[in-house]
């Protein structure tokens, strides 16, 4: 199996070429505005001209497709199981916005078979050569597989609120990681704050805990407010950044997103060397299975 294993490791290190930036949007607790994020984060990524897909990895409780409005007819599961290609399970949203849903009654990656696990690295593969932008909107907390994700990402969000529970789980989160990972980019984003000072002062102390504790320099994006527009919106199941584009929330929106872009432009799709993002997951996923 290891034969195996290192001939895909090769054969990815072999593709030369263009490939997207890999992200993961986490949290330390749910509640927190997560996947809204995300899916808004990336319509408006989309709406830039950007080629953007969701991988929903919020395994058994995913709700990107009913944000978009959609209904996945067949998930990340279905295709892993051999059941379908990658093209049946991606679904587009709006502005050319793609998303996977992760369906239900998946169980730790470490258990998968190997067989899913090279169609899982087929995917990714398939996915960096195909968007400018993979983003992974992962469960909230984390578990061994998912962290194990999260070390082959490039950059990862985090997002939180005000809350101190959540301000913790989010440096918990973080210091697990960056154990597992030191050079791991963090962008921090407070959401659902009461004004702009509330949550430019969580994210000061998360980044002050960082440094302070781990040594570890992170990115503040910056935070979102709390808007009865979020709610509506997600009632009639449309992102606010389409259903609101006036809004105040929405404006903030898209001052992340070009605070974003504009630290990552020179990066996404710059030719690699080597395609570091499937390469660790590669070697992550390989381990114990010789």
């Amino acid at each position: 199996m290891r034969d195996q294993a290192e001939s895909l490791r090769m054969h990815m290190l072999r593709s030369q070429g263009l490939i997207g930036k890999s992200i993961a949007v986490v949290s330390g607790k749910g509640g927190v505005g997560k996947s809204n994020f995300t899916t808004n984060f990336s319509n408006t990524l989309a709406s830039h001209g950007k080629k953007v897909i969701i991988v929903d990895m919020d395994i058994g409780m995913g709700n990107i497709h009913i944000l978009l409005g959609e209904s996945a007819r067949k998930s990340l599961k279905n295709y892993l199981q051999g059941e379908c290609t990658l093209q049946e399970v991606t679904f587009e949203g709006p502005n050319g916005l793609k998303y996977i849903s992760g369906g239900t009654g998946m169980v730790g990656l470490m258990e998968w078979s190997e067989r899913m696990f090279n169609r899982l690295i087929e995917a990714f593969e398939e996915l960096q050569k195909s968007f400018d932008y993979i983003l992974f909107d992962m469960g909230a907390g984390a578990t061994n597989w998912s962290l194990d994700l999260l070390v082959a990402v490039e950059d990862i969000i985090v997002v939180s609120t005000t809350e101190p529970t959540s301000i913790t789980d989010a440096y918990s989160m973080m210091k697990y990681i960056h154990y597992k990972d030191p050079d791991k980019n963090f962008y921090l984003l407070c959401n659902r704050t009461m004004d702009q000072d509330e949550g430019l002062d969580a994210l000061r102390r998360l980044s002050h805990a960082m440094s302070r504790f781990l040594a570890k320099d992170v990115i503040l994006l910056g935070s979102l407010p709390e808007d009865p527009l979020v709610r509506q919106a997600v009632r009639k199941q449309v992102p606010f950044s389409i259903l609101f584009p006036n809004a105040p929330i929405t404006k903030t929106l898209r001052e992340i997103t070009d605070r974003y872009m504009q630290g990552c432009i020179e990066e996404v799709h710059a030719p690699a060397q080597t395609n570091k993002f499937l390469s660790k997951l590669k070697s992550i996923f390989s381990k114990g299975r010789d």
